[in-house]
């Protein structure tokens, strides 16, 4: 007869994200996670597999928030330039108990060069919001608001890194003030 688990499999998934998001892959070890998820070790490995398959699920669920998040902010904007400073600003104004950066930023920087699987998962990803730059440069465009003779790809790829390194900057300066400057440098491309 199998036991029924005792624990929110979501909510003790969204536990372990936060603390990878903190800590990193490597500098989280089997037993902070059963200490943080608050389950057992076994209860671990059979709901979600060793480390490595439980980190990619966090990022699976880091992935479904960050979506639905940028999303949110974009569908707020009344015109293209105010749905990409939303994105900025959700980046910059960090004010709740989220650890500070990108779970995909930090786990690409930790790990993308000797994990394929991460490497894809966090390239993926990248390549996912630059596609939503795209859209909301191209709709910018159609609507007159951002000229059409740019390229709205490499307009994308330039905000998209922007967007990337700020996830890092946001980790190491408390200067807001610094951090929007950058933001306000790279959404000023999008003027005629």
């Amino acid at each position: 007869m199998t036991r029924s688990k005792e624990f929110d499999e979501r909510e003790v998934l969204l536990k372990a994200m936060y603390l990878f998001w903190e800590k990193g892959y490597e500098k989280t070890s089997l037993q902070d996670l059963v200490t943080h998820m608050g389950i057992h070790r076994r209860s671990l490995y059979d709901t979600f597999g060793d480390k490595h398959s439980l980190f990619v699920k966090t990022l699976e669920l880091y992935d479904k928030h960050k979506t639905a998040t940028i999303k949110a902010e974009v569908t707020r904007g009344r015109s293209a330039k105010q749905a990409i400073r939303f994105i900025f600003d959700l980046l910059i104004e960090v004010n709740d108990d989220r650890p500070l950066g990108c779970l995909f930023v930090n786990s690409a920087t930790e790990l993308a060069l000797r994990d394929p699987e991460v490497r894809e998962i966090t390239n993926e990803s990248f390549i996912n919001g630059e596609k939503v730059l795209v859209d909301i440069i191209q709709k910018g465009q159609q609507s007159g608001e951002i000229p059409i003779d740019k390229d709205a790809k490499i307009l994308a790829a330039s905000l998209q890194t922007t967007l990337i390194g700020l996830r890092v900057l946001v980790r190491t300066s408390t200067d807001k003030e610094r951090l929007h400057q950058i933001a306000d440098t790279s959404i000023a491309m999008l003027e005629a």
